[in-house]
């Protein structure tokens, strides 16, 4: 049990461990969501085109969302991008680098599941079975344009009782696997390209602007969960002084159901110093919108 409290306390207070836990999270979940999903390909050809691309980049946008839902830094970072001048200046660098942090955790499982798709080819298959030339395959010549787009449109189908013994259903998905499986080859070998070029270029570039952006987009994230912490601290604090209050105003009627009280400054006193002067709700609110509007410069 200590041991996945350490863990827990780790990803709390380390929000690019969490993040980078939560993207492999949503990446393994996008591979264990296809396998799962029982592709069904209508096999009509004003239909297959839209389902096929449907399920390749509908879910993605899903994920990329999701992606940009669950990462805490994406809040902060509209925060810092909408909050006013104030005090502090707001530094663009740190909000670009904020950004495309952001956007690269998010869209890992979205590329995934692309490639995925790709690889195994039946959207592909599904979307693009009515688009292929039918004279370079054969058993279609002796029939009419439209009769070849059924036939077409069925070829994801092999079920199907008119495509079950035709000899140009099995070319034409193999066909159309073997270009989705090499656009999907093709697009992981320039993620790992990329990857690469970025990992080994950086260093050429100006390293003190990388890690002033970095130390300052933690900065911004670290004060902004302390702030909350310690407004829940004094909501507490506020509250139970509010409760005593009201028990306090409350003592003469309690005294006529023969209650006991302690005595005035018997159990209030430690509460003064710990609200730290903070005790009227006008005065809450106007140290509220201080900080929003004039932050302190660092």
């Amino acid at each position: 049990m200590d041991r996945f409290r350490m863990i827990f306390q780790y990803f709390q207070s380390n929000s690019e461990s969490a993040m980078n836990g939560i993207c492999g999270i949503l990446a393994l979940a996008s591979v264990k969501m296809y396998t799962c999903f029982d592709f069904s390909c209508p096999c009509l050809p004003q239909y297959n085109m839209a389902y096929g691309l449907g399920i390749m980049f509908v879910p993605p946008v899903a994920l990329f969302l999701c992606g940009l839902i669950l990462n805490r830094q994406s809040v902060v970072m509209l925060e810092e991008w909408r909050r006013p001048q104030g005090r502090r200046k707001k530094d663009l660098a740190v909000i670009r680098y904020m950004c495309s942090s952001i956007i690269e955790r998010a869209m890992v499982a979205p590329v995934i599941w692309i490639i995925v798709t790709l690889l195994d080819g039946k959207c592909l298959i599904c979307a693009f079975s009515g688009s292929v030339d039918p004279e370079k395959f054969v058993g279609f010549p002796n029939a009419s344009p439209v009769q070849v787009q059924q036939l077409l449109a069925k070829v994801p189908c092999k079920d199907d009782e008119l495509m079950r013994n035709n000899t140009s259903r099995k070319a034409v998905s193999r066909y159309l696997r073997c270009w989705s499986q090499a656009l999907g080859w093709s697009i992981l070998l320039i993620l790992i390209i990329a990857a690469f070029l970025a990992r080994w270029l950086r260093p050429c570039f100006n390293q003190a602007t990388l890690l002033q952006a970095r130390h300052w987009s933690n900065y911004i994230d670290i004060e902004q969960k302390i702030f909350e912490e310690t407004c829940c601290e004094h909501s507490q604090l506020f509250a139970h002084k509010c409760i005593l209050h009201f028990f306090e105003s409350m003592r003469q009627e309690i005294k006529l159901h023969s209650f006991s009280l302690p005595r005035k400054g018997e159990g209030v006193e430690g509460e003064e110093d710990l609200l730290q002067g903070i005790t009227d709700q006008d005065q809450v609110n106007k140290l509220l919108k201080m900080w929003y509007y004039e932050k302190p410069p660092l």
